[in-house]
């Protein structure tokens, strides 16, 4: 079946996409902790004056964790949906999604560290 390209159509499922990202704002407190941090990482790259690879790294880092916290809310969304009591499988489910927000969040820290770190501290007169 073919659907022939639709710029309203088009315009429907980005608004689509957008309500999925206010919907892991409104339900995941861990995604206003990273909408914070998010801002002042762009902040404190401005503030050094980062150069643009520098700024692939943060922004790829940046997208990484939201792309992982809005999938991790429809893993759990899906699940509630399936299995609304408590079900081990489920659970493990649920769990091996979070996981994969703390490793998105863990290496997008250690890229911020790296690529941030240096600047950081030749700006503040810190180190050698």
């Amino acid at each position: 079946m073919s659907h022939r390209f639709s710029i309203v159509e088009r315009i429907r499922s980005f608004r689509f996409a957008i309500h999925g990202v206010a919907l892991t704002l409104q339900s995941q407190h861990n995604a206003w902790i990273h909408m914070f941090v998010s801002a002042g990482v762009i902040a404190m790259s401005f503030y050094v004056d980062l150069p643009l690879t520098g700024w692939l790294w943060i922004i790829t880092a940046i997208t990484l964790v939201w792309a992982m916290e809005t999938l991790n809310t429809a893993v759990e969304r899906l699940a509630d949906a399936a299995v609304p009591e408590i079900h081990p499988l489920i659970a493990q489910a649920k769990d091996a999604s979070a996981g994969a927000v703390l490793i998105a969040v863990l290496g997008s820290a250690l890229i911020g560290l790296l690529v941030l770190g240096p600047p950081l501290l030749e700006k503040l007169g810190i180190g050698s």
